[in-house]
């Protein structure tokens, strides 16, 4: 076959290009790997079904981590949302639903992911801006009011501050009337990929792991329904890293957070199957779909060699997807539509769990009402309209994809392993290891557009005159309102308890006691999501990141 291959692109296509007066291309994906022009058998000579694909629901997972897959239900279609107060965004939510969403997903604005209140100086311009304002347990109230939480589940995107947010869901579910052992849903509550990406840390990484580690021993033992973590891979390819190195570092994410949860003393089956991951969608569409597959092989593996889980649940990496926000162009938007499309079927063709459609406005703002009803109505059209869901895992046994899929696990790996000789993740993001690689591969995917060795539609070809988009935009009476709300709410409760709960929280801190009940005890009494934060800054201190440059 090899030479048999050899005669054909000699014979064939090399004389065939250069009848068209072409050169032999030079194809890689957007992460730059290098691309064949064609893929054989060859490619796969050690290729054993078994070992490297085996079935859907069978380990190591590469087709799927159910059986049925979406013949037993399709994914959750979930779309971010939230915007200035907490009035405006639960008619979303109401509006969504109605449409046919089938998961409630809250975007928090940017004081409360950085764990202050409205009124802390940092807040100053930015309320409401970048999704909904959540000061106090009456926020919360407001936000999910009339949406029974007993048949809706919710992912919450925070990471500092995700204990006391869960803490706030939690009392609302209960003020409903709900169990907590019956509430569904993720806090995405992964800090590791903040101080690597995103960068909305709080505290240090020691104290910031161990309240990790708080919720993962209260939610198994209290919320069992509930995913106490969602390790993210997005916000590092948002940051500029390459598809593998999105893939490594996730999931070497995901390693330290077992390590550190089996140094408490907790069972890893009592635990691991409620880890859940959160990927980018790209443009380059079987890169991406062999990432995802990749992603499952690379888990299971891990969970049954490396920390030896009993429970085959323990070994499923279940996931959300979002489509590429810095994929988006503010020019020519409507194309943003073409590009949602195109990573949203990667996501379903790679098995998702869950997803989430970007709008095609949000390169300039929030959503608009239109523009997200579009994102949904993409995930129905692929859902119901393109025949995709008809036969699982469609591109298993293709060469170009196993062979992708094979190469991803491999440098996937490599990047792991050299993580596990520098002591693990928080010591490598100590050293400045993970984020020089992501600012690298950001610095060259860079060059070659300004170069133009790799296309943008609008952008660095086919460009026209500018296309005026009507956007979303948050009034003024936002802050005002949230403002007043929160001064009310600090003046109407029991001053005494809560700092009564305040002062128990820090004992418990200082204590290294696990501090969810005490979170729990706060919120109920009205504590803001700031003075709560304090409280812990007074005991854990406040994190400078290391100089990488």
């Amino acid at each position: 076959m090899k030479k048999d291959y050899k005669r054909w692109k000699t014979n064939h296509y090399l004389r065939g290009l250069k009848k068209i007066g072409i050169q032999d291309p030079h194809h890689t994906t957007i992460s730059g790997k290098e691309i064949k022009e064609l893929y054989t058998p060859h490619d796969l000579k050690d290729f054993d079904y078994e070992k490297d694909l085996s079935y859907p629901g069978e380990y190591p997972y590469t087709r799927g981590i159910h059986p049925t897959m979406y013949h037993g239900r399709l994914w959750t279609m979930r779309q971010f949302s939230g915007f200035g107060s907490a009035e405006d965004t639960n008619q979303r939510y109401k509006y969504l639903l109605k449409q046919g969403q089938t998961g409630l997903s809250v975007a928090f604005h940017l004081p409360t992911l950085m764990g202050v209140d409205s009124d802390h100086p940092l807040a100053i311009g930015e309320i409401g801006k970048c999704g909904v304002a959540i000061d106090s347990l009456a926020d919360m109230e407001i936000l999910f009011d009339g949406i029974p939480l007993d048949k809706i589940t919710t992912s919450m995107t925070i990471n500092p501050p995700a204990a006391v947010l869960w803490a706030m869901y939690i009392a609302v579910a209960e003020k409903q009337g709900v169990s907590p052992k019956v509430i569904s849903g993720t806090i995405q509550n992964d800090i590791l990929k903040e101080y690597i990406a995103q960068k909305t840390f709080v505290f240090p990484p020691e104290p910031s792991m161990k309240l990790i580690v708080d919720t993962f021993e209260y939610g198994s033992q209290k919320v069992p329904r509930w995913n106490t973590i969602s390790i993210s891979g997005y916000h590092i390819r948002e940051a500029g890293s390459t598809a593998v190195q999105e893939l490594a570092f996730t999931l070497r994410d995901g390693i330290e957070y077992v390590e550190w949860a089996l140094k408490r003393g907790l069972n890893i089956d009592d635990f691991a199957p409620r880890l859940s991951f959160f990927f980018n969608s790209h443009n380059d569409f079987f890169e991406e779909i062999a990432k995802f597959r990749a992603a499952r092989r690379i888990w299971a593996k891990t969970m049954r060699e490396r920390f030896r889980a009993k429970n085959k649940r323990s070994w499923l990496l279940r996931f959300h997807t979002q489509t590429s926000g810095v994929s988006l162009m503010a020019q020519q938007p409507s194309n943003n539509v073409v590009r949602v499309a195109i990573q949203a079927l990667a996501a379903v063709l790679g098995g998702t769990q869950s997803l989430h459609t970007n709008s095609l406005d949000e390169t300039y703002a929030l959503p608009s009402e239109e523009a997200v009803t579009i994102a949904l109505r993409t995930q129905q059209i692929i859902a119901h309209e393109s025949g995709v869901v008809n036969t699982i895992d469609p591109l298993g046994g293709s060469y170009f994809i196993e062979k992708l899929t094979n190469e991803m696990q491999e440098q996937a790996e490599d990047y792991i392993k050299k993580i596990d000789d520098m002591g693990g993740m928080v010591k490598a993001i100590e050293m400045g290891f993970p984020q020089k690689e992501i600012i690298d591969s950001s610095y060259e995917y860079q060059k070659a557009l300004e170069k133009k060795e790799k296309t943008v539609v609008g952008v660095n070809a086919f460009q026209s005159e500018h296309e005026p988009i009507s956007i979303l935009e948050i009034d003024k009476e936002v802050a005002d309102k949230q403002l007043d709300r929160l001064k009310e709410v600090k003046k109407s409760r029991n001053n005494v308890k809560v700092k009564t709960s305040l002062t128990d929280l820090k004992k418990a801190a200082q204590n290294d006691e696990n501090l969810m009940p005490f979170l729990l005890a706060c919120v109920k009494q009205y504590a803001t999501l700031g003075e709560i934060m304090d409280t812990l800054e007074e005991v854990y201190g406040k994190y400078q990141e290391p100089v990488t440059y």
